[in-house]
């Protein structure tokens, strides 16, 4: 049986004040970045979900479905660190994460299922495309720095969240593929099979977040004379 890695270490020692004063840097850092994560999302959910019903499009609404997942992802993430001792929530944060993966997942899968078995063809959208272009561009830069600041915390939580934002940039990937390919050759199929894609990835994260899988702590272990990381994400 493969040995759990701890969610966020807590050290046995003196604390450290150089230590934790980088600590709470990082926490105010992973708070600013879950802000900009809220804000974005919030806007790219109103306008999927509004272009995606009006152009009957089931993956351009699960898309925005995606960025309400992640406004919670953030604002958990923000619940977290506004307690004196963030690690104390960090397995419940997880949790709601991954619950929040889940409830994504079946919405987009049955209406993608539904959509298929329909044979419904999604009207083109000109702005769901500029959409997905505009996620490529901007969720790649701010997942980076969330998973970076995560694993300096050694926060799973944080990580998570940064992985979720990586999500959306795939699914950028996945929905500007299936909306192009609908619009200049009528393929009905494209939008819900972009649809139970990213229903199976988000299936997967959930699990992942559920099971606290991610960054391990990256504090010292005196015993073992290592540095508590044992998958190599804290390098």
């Amino acid at each position: 049986m493969t040995e759990q890695l701890p969610l966020i270490g807590i050290p046995s020692a003196a604390p450290d004040p150089v230590a934790q004063a980088e600590r709470r840097r990082l926490g105010r850092r992973a708070q600013l970045l879950a802000g900009a994560s809220v804000s974005y999302n919030l806007v790219e959910a109103v306008i999927a979900i509004s272009a995606g019903t009006i152009a009957g499009s089931v993956a351009l609404v699960g898309f925005g479905l995606d960025s309400i997942v992640e406004v919670a992802s953030g604002l958990i993430i923000l619940w977290q660190f506004r307690h004196k001792l963030p690690e104390t929530r960090e397995r419940r944060a997880l949790r709601l994460i991954g619950l929040s993966f889940f409830a994504l997942a079946a919405y987009v899968g049955f209406e993608s299922v539904r959509a298929l078995l329909d044979r419904s063809t999604p009207d083109t959208s000109t702005v769901g495309i500029g959409l997905a272009i505009a996620s490529l561009i901007v969720m790649p830069l701010l997942s980076r720095a969330q998973r970076r600041t995560g694993r300096a915390l050694g926060s799973n939580a944080v990580v998570a969240d940064g992985t979720q934002t990586l999500l959306c940039t795939y699914l950028s990937a996945v929905l500007l593929v299936g909306l192009v390919l609908n619009a200049t050759l009528g393929w009905f199929w494209a939008d819900p099979l972009a649809g139970l894609v990213i229903a199976a990835v988000a299936v997967r994260e959930g699990i992942q977040a559920w099971r606290g899988q991610g960054c391990c702590s990256p504090v010292m272990d005196p015993a073992s004379g290592g540095d508590g990381c044992e998958d190599g994400c804290c390098a």
